[in-house]
């Protein structure tokens, strides 16, 4: 090989390796999209506290409370991501629940406790901002406590132990670009945030509508959910391999859940 084709032999080879390391810098652990199945998820709740008692239903647990009549029409809520809510009381052991935004429902879910009274199952179905498609699950809880006397069988507190459904698994991409990060899921949620702490919009989501993150490493994330200014989910996501975990503590009840993701 002679001079000038040597020379230009190893400038190729430079060139190449100047590019390789710049494709591997740009690559986060992030990127990619990952699967995750909400059923899986290993959950520490606080008890549910609810009753029904003379046509009103009184969510006790809720953040903010509020009390509705339990008369299956609409009535009005604040604080919440949704802005109605109706309850109608089935039969002497179990009674449904509807939610609605600007009068588009987003939860429909039926709670039925069983013969003995100590367990409750709530079977729902959750409706996406920018989803044809519906979200099913179905929820256990055992009774804490003694149950309370002249109130729907229902009521009380409950734990909740088991969490089952029938949706597919959830899929969320990530695409990390300098200082920002691009999220995208299967249900039409999205959004594009910098890692300085500061809220940026989320689009397709009923429940938040305002993100924040902070890069604690390259390989840990925390997340901050927003809804009408107010926190409502602080998580950190850490990726290892081929893996994620998400650990998520809701607030301000303090209910946590850990999911798990794997990159596909």
């Amino acid at each position: 090989m002679n001079l000038v084709k040597r020379y230009a032999f190893t400038a190729l080879l430079g060139v190449a390796a100047i590019a390789a390391c710049t494709v591997s810098q740009a690559q986060s652990p992030f990127d990619g999209t990952w699967k995750t199945n909400p059923s899986q998820a290993k959950r520490s709740h606080k008890p549910m506290v609810f009753y029904i008692s003379q046509g009103w239903y009184h969510c006790v647990s809720c953040t903010p409370a509020y009390d509705v009549q339990a008369d299956g029409q609409d009535h009005a809520v604040t604080g919440h991501a949704f802005d109605t809510v109706s309850v109608t009381v089935v039969d002497p052991h179990t009674f449904s629940f509807v939610s609605k935004i600007g009068g588009k429902v987003v939860v429909e879910s039926t709670r039925t406790v069983s013969a003995d009274g100590k367990t409750l199952t709530m079977k729902i179905t959750d409706h996406p901002k920018n989803s044809d498609g519906a979200i099913v699950h179905e929820i256990e809880a055992t009774r804490s406590g003694m149950a309370p006397a002249g109130v729907h069988a229902t009521s009380g507190d409950w734990i909740v132990v088991k969490e089952t459904g029938n949706a597919s698994p959830h899929l969320i991409t990530y695409k990390v670009t300098g200082d920002s990060i691009s999220m995208s899921d299967t249900i039409g949620q999205s959004y594009t945030a910098k890692f300085d702490g500061a809220d940026y919009p989320v689009s397709g989501a009923y429940s938040w509508d305002a993100v924040s993150l902070k890069k604690i490493n390259d390989h840990t994330i925390e997340k901050t959910d927003k809804h009408d200014g107010k926190v409502i989910n602080v998580s950190k996501l850490t990726v290892s391999g081929k893996s994620m975990t998400i650990d998520v503590t809701a607030e301000p009840s303090g209910n946590t859940a850990t999911f798990m993701a794997t990159k596909q």
